[in-house]
């Protein structure tokens, strides 16, 4: 048996504080984020046996000097912030302002040089001064700019993701170079609320391929994919995650699955679902995982979301398919069925900001390149194992495996 607090040996992590007084070793004052003996993981609270004036970590935000350029750290029990001198902007205080704002509607204004500013475009709005409105369906990334703010678009927080959720989502990249790289497409987390939790969910690409992971706070579980296929002009991504289970699926590569470690079992966040990038690109802010070093560069159509498999696919937001805020996003040039080629003769269908291929019978897939099953429900005729049995194909045919207290050949004899 072990004990913490009065009889602790071992490594202590920050934030200790021993007190020693005439020979005498008070108990352990301070926080214990990790144990583990011999390789494996003790969870502190779930295994222990009995305690007694034990509460919840919390160290200020304050306390890690977030703040760049002089700022000054300010919190309270909810949030944090940095004031920041007169001459710097930005969440850390990390960028020089415009003394004299020339830009409209919400722009942020970025100092180009002493004499002339540059706005970067709030969501919607377009043009020098940021004065024109745009109408935006189809968004287009740009990337990181030269003064190191991001394009990004910001939804409402997503509800009910934490025990399932399912994603999908098409994408154009801008090229075939930066764009493959090292690039977010979307996060929601804990952090960028402070500098605690560990929570997050993220999709991004890396060396050609798409890196799909999260962590539900007892470890980070990650997929990736095959390289893409760069003769595809519009990449498709289908992910999910039930409990500890993740799945990823791009373009008409293979599924992918993986556990993550530990026990738990919720994802808990409570930021924003970021889209291309972040509003504050910052690599303090998001969890040592997705902390890709840009932004995405292309378009992004037809970004949906469902929660349970008894509920439709939606757009993010509130209302639905309105973002809450963005900057420096454009309207694609290209319609997506003019990019999309659909195999087999299926056809593309164009529908507000949805597309996808309407595949022929016995075809399905993104693209419409993969063979139905005879034992698939979109099957044509459909197989005639009763209710309760299971169909498994064969390479003529199929046979229906009967549940007990059934026989015939398609179980239908009790």
């Amino acid at each position: 048996q072990i004990t913490f607090g009065s009889t602790f040996l071992g490594k202590v992590p920050v934030h200790e504080e021993v007190h020693r007084c005439a020979g005498q070793i008070y108990g352990y004052k301070g926080c214990i984020r990790d144990f583990q003996v011999n390789h494996k993981e003790l969870f502190i609270i779930d295994e222990a046996l009995e305690g007694r004036n034990v509460e919840n970590c919390n160290v200020p935000i304050c306390d890690y000097h977030p703040c760049h350029n002089g700022g000054t750290c300010t919190s309270d029990e909810e949030n944090w912030y940095c004031e920041c001198p007169k001459l710097y902007t930005g969440k850390l205080c990390q960028f020089a302002t415009c003394d004299e704002n020339p830009c409209g509607n919400g722009a942020t204004c970025f100092p180009k040089s002493r004499r002339d500013a540059v706005c970067l475009c709030p969501y919607g709005r377009s043009g020098i001064l940021c004065s024109d409105a745009v109408n935006i369906t189809q968004p287009s990334f740009s990337g990181t700019d030269v003064f190191g703010y991001t394009s990004f678009l910001a939804y409402s927080t997503i509800p009910d993701i934490t025990f399932y959720y399912e994603f999908r989502l098409k994408f154009q990249l801008a090229n075939h170079h930066s764009a493959l790289q090292d690039n977010l497409i979307f996060f929601t987390g804990q952090k960028g609320q402070g500098l605690n939790g560990d929570d997050f969910l993220e999709l991004g690409l890396r060396n050609g391929r798409v890196v799909y992971s999260y962590n539900l706070g007892s470890g980070t579980a990650t997929i990736i994919s095959k390289p893409l296929d760069l003769t595809f002009n519009v990449h498709v991504i289908h992910l999910g995650r039930n409990l500890q289970k993740g799945w990823l699926k791009v373009d008409d590569q293979k599924n992918k699955t993986v556990t993550s470690p530990g026990r738990l079992v919720g994802l808990n966040v409570f930021s924003e679902f970021y889209l291309g990038g972040y509003r504050e690109y910052t690599p303090e802010l998001l969890p040592k995982g997705p902390r890709f070093k840009n932004s995405f560069q292309g378009c992004i159509f037809d970004v949906q979301v469902r929660t349970s498999l008894d509920k439709g696919f939606k757009s993010p937001g509130t209302p639905e398919g309105h973002p809450d805020s963005g900057r420096s996003v454009g309207q694609c040039k290209d319609s997506p069925c003019s990019l999309i080629k659909c195999r087999n003769g299926g056809k593309c269908i164009e529908s507000g900001s949805s597309v996808y291929c309407d595949c022929l019978t016995g075809w399905k897939g993104a693209f419409c390149t993969e063979t139905v099953s005879v034992c698939e429900p979109e099957h044509d005729p459909p197989h005639l194992c009763q209710q309760g049995s299971t169909c498994v194909p064969l390479p003529s045919g199929y046979t229906c495996h009967c549940p007990l207290g059934t026989t015939g050949t398609y179980c239908e004899q009790g």
